[in-house]
């Protein structure tokens, strides 16, 4: 599948076309200052570009939704490990890096409500042809998988690709998404999973280096998260809702998913 193709088709699987739907009221937050932390590693949701300033679907969203709320938003940067108990402890006001909404998760920290869902995709060197689905790869012990500890990826690939032994040695661990991704474009291991959002991206800019294989292992929504009864939570809603009710989430899909090279 294409990426244009794939994204066309994703507001309509998510129900984010622009509807007679009455959106929540939208509160003025009267400048408040709101500290948002994010990793940088999750194209085309928050990343770097060439020339090093941040950007992505997830920047964008949050810079409308500033503007909604009347809030000023500063960032800071964290890696994935650490984030959800920084945020919890209250350290930041809010975390954003695609992050997959789980009851697990939910004993930590609060989330939003969903602003995109994705689904979980494989990701291997273009020139792959030793496997062609999770059976594949799982029936090969010579294959590696790279993976961060704690994260959707890391436990589709444990339960769903292989014995469901979280110490299996044919997953190399990794602290961000991208040394994980590098180490596979190199050849130190044979899989990367992903879900739709970041795998797409990759691929689409990689000039053929990269490609996707097999069926999607599953679907999964992402939302932003909270320490555990802040008041964000409600007003940060409203403003999701009212940019799925006017088209803005439809707006930003096809500026990240249709329209922006990676390449360039």
């Amino acid at each position: 599948m294409t990426l244009t193709a794939w994204a066309s088709g994703l507001s309509l699987a998510l129900g984010l076309t622009a509807t007679a739907a009455f959106a929540q009221d939208v509160p003025d937050l009267a400048g408040r200052e709101v500290v948002v932390v994010t990793e940088n590693a999750y194209p085309p949701l928050q990343f770097l570009d060439k020339s090093g300033q941040a950007v992505g679907w997830e920047y964008d969203a949050m810079a409308e939704i500033a503007k909604r709320l009347n809030i000023t938003v500063k960032y800071e940067n964290i890696s994935w490990d650490a984030m959800i108990p920084a945020v919890s402890e209250g350290q930041f006001d809010l975390g954003m890096t695609g992050i997959t909404i789980r009851d697990d998760r939910k004993d930590k920290v609060d989330f939003s409500d969903a602003y995109m869902r994705s689904e979980m995709l494989m990701m291997v060197r273009g020139d792959e042809a030793r496997f062609t689905d999770a059976a594949g790869f799982a029936a090969d012990p010579e294959l590696l998988m790279a993976a961060q500890p704690g994260t959707t990826p890391f436990y589709v690939g444990v339960y769903e690709v292989l014995d469901g032994n979280e110490e299996n040695a044919r997953i190399v661990k990794f602290e961000t998404f991208g040394a994980g991704l590098e180490a596979l474009k190199a050849g130190d291991v044979d899989l990367v999973l992903s879900d739709s959002t970041a795998a797409n991206g990759y691929v689409s800019g990689s000039e053929g280096g990269l490609k996707i294989i097999g069926a999607p292992l599953g679907a999964e929504d992402f939302g932003f998260i909270f320490p555990k009864g802040s008041d964000l939570v409600a007003p940060i809603n409203a403003a999701i809702a009212s940019m799925k009710a006017d088209g803005t989430l439809d707006a930003l899909n096809t500026k990240w998913f249709l329209e922006y090279s990676m390449g360039e």
